[in-house]
């Protein structure tokens, strides 16, 4: 292992993967990725692999149409096909104001360009014909969001990465930071220390208890979320489906399984990625609600993941006060695997040439000195 680089990585997920990528495109080759296990053994191999746009937040908005407009050319462009399937996304409300939160919703995201509709029951049904309409006020439907493999996406990004140099050190954990005046003047890890130029911090759930390595505190917690995959059938379903209700979401890969979770009001903040009964009777249940038919299918498997949580559901990026040299790019809250395309350019951006773009200062760790709006919609 290198004792120096110019940027180094903390994370092997969908983010230290595509920025390793982006600055290595650029001519930034000296670069690092630090992994404690293995790429995509955190959220990113975790996660329903959806890409959504209808967002409540123009910064979420914003960096959602960004990374679509890259996830619809990333399979030609790594050379991998990222299984990437541009069904739409259909939002389903159950009571008058959900259906309400949609409307104002769907105003916020057409006045920023995105082709997202309101819905109907009937019309819901005609998007995804298993739906019973009978359980749903209304919807919203985009035609251009999706789904993708995340296992693709980060092999795709790490192999034109490799191509261009840089170097991925897996089961390295990261143990310590050193900080002289307003810098970090090094990484200490499992396998020998490293002299960085830039540290990003992409650690997922584990962010925040390495940004205090540096002596910074992050508003982040972790939060279980659990998730289930069938047994594969016949391809049916381009559409991901999920509900503001009840917080469902499900969708069926290329292979024809269907994937999806469900969030847990009562669950705790912490590490605990056990899978539970609990999860998949309610998971099961709500699941039929929505679409009877697919009670004839088979759980092969069950697993859970951690959410990195804000106050507010929107990521913390950019660069830390105080501490010139150390970047933070997490604090995703669920929609990590969504965003990181767009993230990875502007975090790109800013160590490439200094730039300061308006979401990394809008999203950036000092906003929550202030009253923010929060994202409403933290679900799949």
């Amino acid at each position: 292992m290198k004792r120096s680089a110019d940027v180094v990585i903390i994370g092997a997920g969908v983010t230290g993967a595509a920025l390793a990528y982006e600055l290595a495109r650029r001519g930034i080759h000296d670069v690092m990725i630090l992994e404690r296990r293995f790429p995509c053994a955190g959220a990113t191999g975790r996660c329903g692999g959806g890409i959504r746009q209808q967002f409540t937040t123009p910064h979420n908005i914003r960096l959602a149409m960004e990374s679509v407009k890259r996830y619809e050319v990333l399979s030609e462009e790594l050379g991998v096909d990222i299984e990437f399937i541009q069904g739409g996304y259909l939002i389903l409300a159950e009571t008058r104001e959900e259906t309400e939160a949609l409307c104002k919703a769907v105003a916020l995201q057409n006045d920023l360009g995105l082709p997202s509709t309101l819905l109907t029951p009937e019309e819901a049904k005609r998007v995804f014909p298993l739906l019973d309409e009978t359980v749903i006020v209304g919807a919203t439907y985009c035609p251009t969001d999706g789904h993708a493999n995340p296992f693709r996406v980060v092999k795709g990004y790490l192999h034109r990465a490799r191509e261009h140099g840089v170097s991925v050190e897996k089961f390295t954990q990261v143990i310590g930071l050193e900080v002289k005046g307003e810098r970090i003047v090094e990484v200490r890890t499992s396998r020998g220390n490293i002299s960085p130029g830039v540290v990003v911090n992409a650690a997922g759930a584990w962010s925040r208890e390495v940004a205090r390595m540096a002596g910074v505190e992050l508003p982040n917690e972790p939060v279980r979320h659990e998730i289930a995959i069938t047994e594969p059938v016949k391809f049916f379903m381009e559409v991901m489906v999920i509900s503001i209700h009840n917080g469902i979401y499900f969708s069926q890969t290329k292979e024809g399984q269907i994937i999806g979770g469900i969030g847990d009001p009562e669950e705790r903040p912490g590490y605990n990625i056990t899978s539970s009964l609990k999860f998949l009777r309610n998971f099961a249940r709500e699941l039929l609600r929505y679409a009877p038919a697919l009670g004839q299918l088979s759980v092969l498997r069950q697993w859970a993941g951690l959410y990195d949580v804000t106050p507010d559901a929107q990521p913390v990026l950019g660069p830390t006060p105080g501490l010139e040299n150390f970047i933070q790019a997490n604090g995703y809250s669920g929609h990590g695997f969504m965003i990181a395309p767009a993230v990875a350019r502007h975090l790109a951006d800013h160590i490439e040439k200094g730039v300061r773009s308006e979401i990394l200062d809008k999203l950036s760790l000092e906003r929550f000195k202030e009253e923010i709006r929060g994202e409403a919609f933290v679900v799949g």
